[in-house]
Order: C-alpha cells, then structure tokens, then sequence
C-alpha cells in the first residue's frame, strides 16, 4: 500500500472514531479524550526526557488544557445535533483535519518556497495556504448548517493557523529531540503527537471563544 494509502485509510479510520465518540458525548467521548491526552503525555515524556522537570510540567498541561476545553464544550448543552456544544467540536475538528488535509495536498501539487525548512522542510507555503483555504470553507459551511454565531465564519482562517503553529511546535520538538515522529502506534502517521498537535491550539482557542460568549 502507497504511503497516501495508507495515511488515507489511518485518516478515515481516526475521523470516524473521533465523529462516533463524539457523536455519543459524555462518558465515551470523556474517554476516548482521556485517552488520547494520556498518548499525549507518554509520547512527550519520551521526546523531552533528559530535558529537565519544567518540560515535564510544561506537557502536562499541553496535554490536559486541550483535553478540558474539548469535553467543556462538547458537554455545555443537550442533545446532539440541536446541541451547539457538539457542533462546536466538530468545528474545532474540521479546522484542524482541513488544514492538515489541505496542506497535505496542496504541498504535494503546488510546492514551492519551504515554511520553516530549519524546523520542517517539508511545509510549504503553498501548503499553509491550502490548509487555510480549506479549513475555512469547510467550518465556514458546517458554521452556517448548524447555526453557531457568525463570529466562528471569521475565526476559521485564525485558528487554522494557529493549527499550522502547533503542527510546527510539535516538529520543533522532534527535531530538538532527534526523532522523526513521536510514536509509532498510528500506520502512516506516527504518534498521537504527530496527529493532535494541530489540534491542541485549535481546541484550547475554541473553549475561550465560547468562554467569552461565541456559540
């Protein structure tokens, strides 16, 4: 199986635990969540280890932020669908999932000058701008079908970004520590690291969003 393939078929997979997880709210999605944070830590352990207390500390709370500010919202309100709470995560997801999946592609079709070749010369600039694209279109079109306040249509491009961030933090990190990936539990993708890293900015800006009163 190509290397697409199988990041292809991995992708879908996590996609549809994630969605049912979710979809179920409460206890399953409360430890599917868990879980993940968990990897999260484990896999920052091994990565900073010989690095000093502080980073220790530092990925405790890189893990359990995002992990709160998820089950926070999904959690704020009743029944799935109607529930704004459940629709926010899901947007929280599509950001993250369309600005890697986009980047992805359009990295591959357009290339061009390197992102951060120093840190991950594989991102492109093309490929940010892909990923944003993407990721905006397609929570701007969730946004609109379930209702949530106009404010997240804008918010979109930020917090893809900010995803783009976290994905070059996390390579940061593997190139300090000499790894390419930070686990190999995932075909095709490496570690729970390598694929949440996005994720993690994106979910802790979506719980202040509706902390301030978007939703």
């Amino acid at each position: 199986m190509s290397e697409v393939a199988l990041r292809s078929v991995a992708g879908v997979a996590m996609i549809l635990v994630a969605l049912t997880a979710e979809w179920f709210g409460g206890t399953v999605f409360a430890v599917l969540v868990a879980a993940a944070a968990t990897l999260m830590y484990y896999e920052w352990s091994r990565l900073v280890r010989g690095w000093g207390l502080e980073w220790h500390v530092g990925g405790f709370f890189y893990a359990l932020i995002p992990a709160l500010a998820l089950l926070w919202v999904r959690e704020r309100a009743g029944q799935p669908i109607a529930d704004k709470g459940f629709a926010l995560v899901i947007w929280a997801f599509i950001v993250t999932w369309a600005t890697d999946i986009g980047a992805f592609f359009a990295g591959r079709h357009f290339g061009g000058p390197r992102l951060a070749p120093s840190i991950s010369p594989a991102k492109t600039l093309s490929g940010v701008a892909g990923g944003v694209v993407a990721a905006t279109v397609m929570a701007g079109v969730w946004a609109v079908i379930t209702g949530v306040h106009w404010a997240w249509l804008l918010l979109a491009p930020l917090f893809s970004l900010s995803a783009v961030a976290g994905d070059l933090f996390e390579s940061w990190l593997k190139r300090r520590a000499g790894v390419k990936d930070a686990g190999a539990i995932i075909p095709g993708h490496g570690g729970v690291l390598d694929r949440l890293d996005g994720l993690v900015p994106v979910a802790v800006l979506t719980g202040g969003a509706v902390l301030v009163g978007l939703a």
